[in-house]
């Protein structure tokens, strides 16, 4: 994860873009904490879509969001990506209960189940 005061200063301004397209589109009011899966963005060609997963906190609640950046003539064009595999909730820090569920399912899966807590992501 790369945190916001380090993010290549390449991607500074497609991330601030998709920060305020990500809280424009759902009515909130979140701020960057960090970038995931970057790589793509920075290799990508001059003028090249790319992905960007962006890490999005407002106060205790953090979540991740998947882009697509479409680079064009005046700015940039926004779409969400839809994870492939919903194994993980997409909330970094879960509502209370949501944690409970998730649990539970895994169990039903495996014989056990190790939770490692990160920086809210878990």
């Amino acid at each position: 994860m790369q945190i916001e005061e380090n993010i290549p200063t390449a991607l500074r301004a497609p991330t601030q873009a998709a920060l305020a397209w990500v809280n424009k589109t759902q009515q909130h009011a979140y701020e960057l904490t960090g970038l995931v899966d970057y790589e793509q963005a920075l290799s990508a060609k001059n003028g090249e879509g790319y992905e960007l997963g962006l890490v999005l906190c407002d106060g205790e609640i953090c979540a991740r969001e998947q882009l697509r950046v479409q680079p064009v003539s005046d700015g940039y064009l926004f779409s969400t990506v839809e994870a492939a595999s919903h194994d993980i909730p997409p909330l970094l820090d879960p509502p209370a209960g949501v944690r409970r569920e998730w649990l539970a399912g895994a169990l039903e899966k495996h014989e056990f189940v190790l939770l490692l807590f990160y920086r809210g992501l878990w």
